[in-house]
C-alpha cells in the first residue's frame, strides 16, 4: 500500500533502501551458510553483513534514478516524493559504508574484501552501465562473488576457509543475471520512456514482457535447482 504522507526520514530510508530485496538477497546468502555448516552467530553476521551491503546499492540506485523516476511519475520512490534529499541519501551511504567495512572483514579477510567488491560492482550498476545492454555485468559479478564470500568466511579477521567451487561461482552469477530480469520487469515500461536500453529491455521488446516474465521465472528455477545440486554435488569449497 502507497504511504500518503511522509513518514519520516528513518521509514523513508528503509523504503529507499529496496528493503524486499535486500532482505531476499540477505536471507539467501545466510541460508546458504547456514547450510554450508556455519555456526549461529557467523550466520547472523553474515545475514547483517549483506543487509548493509545491499541497503547501500538500494540507496544509491534511488538516487541516481531520481530524475528518470520523476519524469515518470514513481510516486512509490521517497526520492521523487521529497521525502528524502538526495544529499541526505548519500550521507548515509556514507555513514553505511564505514559500518560496512568492519562488518564485512569480520567475516574473515578475503571474506571481507570478496563482498566489499561484491557491494561495488551493485554500486557500480548505478552508473551508466545500468542504460545499456550491458546492464546484466555488474549484477553477475556482485552475485558470482557471494560464493568466495562465504567459502573464506568465519568468525573474526584473518583467512578461514578456502577458494570457492568454480561451478557455484557460475551459477551464482548467472544467479544474480536472472535476479536482474525479474526486479527490472516493474520498470519495464518506464525504462522504455526515459530511452533506458537496459538488457531486460531489450529483450522484453523482442519477446513482450508477460512472456518475458514466464522466461526469467523458468530461468530462476532452472539455476536455483542447478545450485542445489551443485551444493550437494561438488559443495561450496573447493
Amino acid at each position: 500500500m502507497q504511504l500518503r504522507r511522509n513518514p519520516g526520514t528513518a521509514v523513508a530510508l528503509v523504503l529507499a533502501a529496496h528493503p524486499a530485496l535486500t532482505l531476499a538477497i540477505a536471507i539467501g546468502v545466510a541460508a546458504a551458510a547456514a547450510l554450508s555448516g556455519r555456526s549461529s552467530r557467523e550466520v547472523l553476521l553474515v545475514l547483517v553483513t549483506v543487509v548493509v551491503g545491499r541497503a547501500t546499492a538500494g540507496w544509491l540506485n534511488d538516487v541516481a534514478d531520481r530524475e528518470r523516476d520523476i519524469a515518470v511519475e514513481r510516486l512509490d520512490k521517497p526520492l521523487v516524493r521529497d521525502w528524502l534529499h538526495p544529499g541526505t541519501v548519500t550521507f548515509t551511504v556514507a555513514c553505511a559504508t564505514c559500518l560496512l567495512v568492519p562488518l564485512s572483514i569480520s567475516n574473515g579477510t578475503v571474506a571481507g574484501v570478496a563482498h566489499l567488491l561484491s557491494v561495488g560492482a551493485a554500486w557500480v550498476y548505478n552508473t551508466r552501465i545500468k542504460t545499456t545492454p550491458l546492464s546484466w555485468l555488474p549484477w553477475a559479478v556482485s552475485f558470482g562473488l557471494y560464493p568466495t564470500f562465504l567459502s573464506y568466511g568465519g568468525w573474526g579477521g584473518g583467512v578461514h576457509g578456502g577458494p570457492a567451487e568454480p561451478l557455484m561461482t557460475a551459477l551464482a552469477a548467472l544467479l544474480g543475471i536472472g535476479v536482474h530480469f525479474l526486479v527490472s520487469l516493474p520498470d519495464l515500461v518506464g525504462d522504455n520512456r526515459n530511452k533506458v536500453r537496459s538488457l531486460p529491455l531489450v529483450v522484453a521488446l523482442r519477446t513482450g514482457a508477460p512472456r518475458l516474465l514466464l522466461l526469467t521465472s523458468l530461468y530462476l528455477a532452472a539455476v536455483t535447482v542447478g545450485l542445489v545440486v551443485a551444493a550437494l554435488t561438488v559443495g561450496l569449497e573447493r
